[in-house]
């Protein structure tokens, strides 16, 4: 978790040294003879800076040191990524604004005195910086989004570390041989293991790097998109690790090659095993629950304990169910100390309560699934400026050569093509053209917008929902736009619009006459209810110059608008200091639906009449509108891969080949939601996803329900959707993603 320091000001703190013998300088540490030394000094005083900071955070990117002799060692920009598990890590990111992320990374089986040499190093550079960084501590096999993000191919763990010898080094070495498993579906974790066939699982990718020839070995119960992650990683290490010199090649389980065949062991067997401990049938009882890997997350029953044996590496698990008694994992831990004595195994023991357990313990199930996998998207968020996105400039005249633009303003064109609008009754009734653009929150409506792009004819189906509606007319919504969509031959992208949350889109198709909407009613023939004799609306546009007027109370007051007062003796159109001439000119429409003579009114100089139709003159928003801050996109993909529907977020800058085609993404814009649905999709993602959309938007801390969630299929993406990703290619599915990749193999 990232920790960001508000101030920067002398600092006087108590500090604990570990040390043997008093310290050379302040990051020399060492654990021979220990003793406490408590000390209280001035951080300042002692934060001497490291010569490797002289070049830190002068340009964009990512900078990687890894504590050796509890110094900082630079590692090569080709091996950013891999990381030993006996070290511990400094890493910094600097963006263009400037602002700074440090990490400190910490491996399963580094020392206490790298430990505490990456925390002292991690402040100093941290001081070096002026306080400002972001500041995160991050362990092996539980990184946090942000640092996975830097490593867009995934990263590897490597056995063994400074104290065994291992060095960085890029040297091409063609006599490397080793096994990574490789886990995870968007965020794609190798872990070295035992170059034996006990490593390998039907379930899940693994790299054979022998050096020269580096071997993606797929089990035959993997899927496309693991496949496709599995060869992006096997690239990287060709690629930055061989220079490109070494032979990529794609295996299937049980057609590998005598390469493969002659570096691993004879044996086919897998010693791992599972026994459960429990004392239901009334006394201690320890039995087999399954003979060898990989099990079945199902089999862990919470009320129990078990013993996973590792007898590849000679070790043992114990698993902890969080309903055990006591009695249980007593005995749990007394039959683990005898199986390791009975088998001369390694007295390094992992105890793992449920929800702790490790990669490594994870490894031996069948797709195994964490508890907060299933808990969806969590609030969006932004750092600093590291999550600033730049803003495009409002040109209609660019909207179908600038994506970024057509996405930031939520633009596939002018709105200028074909519009037909139905309200809901049951059934689709068409509503009078001539009332086109009037809304009323009492009512659903359907509005179809067709238009061309590329010499295509395109469609978008806006379904809107008054806040006043029944739950009748909601459900009748939903279907009538399933039903026209089906009719259509499923290609119109649908957005459902919830009033009050209408897009820059929408607002723009009544061609210079602001979008008007009513607070309550009905637009249905003999069911119009009575309007207040007293109306305000509020006028507003937006960022793409389309504009709303919406039905206010006087409490939406604010001064960066103009306001239509309609009392029962006059009509005003005030305008607020902040104000546009658009916004004015939009008025004239809202005057002329009134009828009347309207007399216009500057913020500061209102007459009596005007604050007493209001109820009188209250406090109102005066502060002139902030500058927008556009917050970074998110991109998530729904799956239910695992035999049931989870959410998890792409880390990074995400791309279009993060896409899953058999899954449903969602991508948050902030303004908008998105739901892109893969040609592979399966039924229940196509129909769990939207209520995780639904539920991602109502839950979000800082208040923004009632979100457009745009659903759009995979080959018929709208600019809109487009404009959010670099260098979009409209026919990358035109051939298979797996093709297409194994096409960079041969390079």
């Amino acid at each position: 978790m990232g920790v960001k320091k508000l101030g920067h000001a002398p600092r006087h703190n108590h500090v604990v040294l570990w040390c043997t013998v008093p310290p050379a300088s302040p990051y020399l540490l060492s654990s021979s003879s220990s003793f406490f030394l408590h000390v209280h000094l001035s951080l300042r005083a002692i934060m001497v800076s490291h010569k490797e900071f002289a070049g830190a955070g002068k340009k964009p990117g990512l900078q990687v040191w890894r504590i050796e002799n509890l110094d900082l060692k630079p590692v090569p920009q080709a091996l950013h990524g891999s990381f030993f598990t006996g070290d511990a890590y400094l890493l910094l990111f600097t963006t263009s604004a400037p602002s700074y992320n440090v990490h400190m990374w910490l491996g399963d089986s580094c020392s206490q005195d790298e430990s505490g040499a990456a925390a002292i190093f991690s402040t100093q550079l941290d001081d070096f910086l002026g306080g400002g960084p972001v500041q995160y501590r991050e362990l092996q096999n539980s990184e946090s989004n942000t640092f996975l993000g830097y490593f867009k191919s995934g990263i590897k763990y490597q056995r063994g570390g400074v104290a065994s010898g291992f060095q960085h080094v890029v040297t091409n070495d063609m006599s490397v041989k080793r096994l990574l498993h490789l886990k995870g579906r968007r965020a794609i974790r190798a872990t070295e293991v035992d170059m034996s066939w006990n490593s390998f699982n039907k379930g899940d990718c693994f790299i054979v790097d022998l050096g020269q020839h580096i071997y993606q070995w797929c089990g035959s119960e993997c899927n496309r998109f693991e496949r496709l992650k599995a060869s992006e990683l096997g690239i990287d290490i060709r690629d930055n690790e061989r220079n490109g010199r070494a032979k990529l090649h794609m295996v299937e389980e049980g057609e590998e090659p005598a390469e493969i065949i002659e570096v691993m062991p004879a044996e086919q067997t897998r010693p791992n095993s599972e026994s459960r401990i429990s004392d239901a049938s009334g006394s201690m009882k320890v039995s087999a629950v399954a003979p060898s890997s990989p099990f079945k997350q199902a089999m862990l029953s919470p009320e129990e304990c078990y013993i996973l044996d590792n007898g590849v590496d000679k070790n043992i698990f114990v698993w902890k169910g969080p309903k055990a008694n006591k009695a249980e994992r007593r005995a749990a831990m007394s039959a683990g100390q005898q199986f390791i004595k009975d088998k001369g195994y390694s007295n390094k023991t992992q105890v793992l309560p449920a929800g702790a357990e490790t990669t490594l313990f994870k490894q031996f199930f069948f797709n195994w699934m964490d508890k907060d996998e299933t808990t969806g998207p969590t609030k969006a968020y932004t750092i600093g400026r590291i999550a600033k996105v730049d803003q495009v400039p409002f040109d209609a005249s660019s909207l179908h050569s600038n994506k970024a633009m057509a996405a930031q303003h939520g633009m596939v064109d002018d709105g200028k093509g074909k519009v037909q609008i139905w309200r809901v009754e049951g059934e689709k009734v068409p509503v009078d053209p001539s009332a086109y653009g009037h809304f009323y929150g009492g009512d659903c409506y359907l509005i179809l917008y067709s238009y061309r792009l590329g010499g295509r004819e395109q469609h978008i189906i806006y379904t809107w929902q008054g806040l006043k509606c029944t739950q009748d007319e909601l459900a009748a919504s939903a279907f009538l736009t399933v039903k026209l969509d089906d009719s259509m031959g499923g290609s119109p992208v649908q957005v459902r619009v919830t009033q009050g949350q209408e897009p820059p889109h929408l607002m723009s198709l009544f061609q210079g006459k602001p979008m008007i909407i009513h607070s309550g009613g009905t637009s249905r023939k003999g069911g119009q209810s009575h309007s207040g004799s007293t109306r305000l609306f509020n006028i507003r546009q937006s960022s793409s110059s389309a504009t709303r007027a919406v039905e206010v109370s006087a409490s939406s007051l604010n001064t960066n608008d103009v306001f239509v007062l309609k009392s029962p003796n006059a009509l005003y159109v005030w305008r607020g200091v902040g104000a546009s001439d658009e916004e004015m000119e939009a008025a004239k429409y809202v005057v002329d639906f009134l009828g009347g003579s309207a007399k216009h009114v500057s913020e500061g100089s209102e007459p009596g009449d005007f604050w007493a139709a209001l109820g009188g003159k209250k406090d109102y928003q005066t502060s002139k509108s902030l500058q927008n801050m556009v917050n970074a996109p998110r991109l998530f993909g729904c799956s239910n891969k695992t035999g049931r529907l989870t959410v998890e977020e792409v880390p990074g800058d995400f791309t279009q080949s993060d896409l899953a085609t058999d899954d449903v993404m969602l991508l948050d814009t902030w303004d908008q939601i998105f739901l892109w649905v893969g040609n592979e999709a399966n039924a229940e993602e196509k129909t769990g996803a939207p209520k995780i959309a639904k539920d991602y938007v109502e839950s979000d801390p800082s208040g923004r329900r009632g979100l457009p969630i745009t659903t759009i299929k995979q080959g018929a993406e709208p600019p809109t959707f487009t404009g959010w990703f670099q260098a979009w290619e409209s026919k990358m599915w035109e051939m298979d993603p797996l093709d297409r990749i194994r096409a960079r193999f041969q390079r």
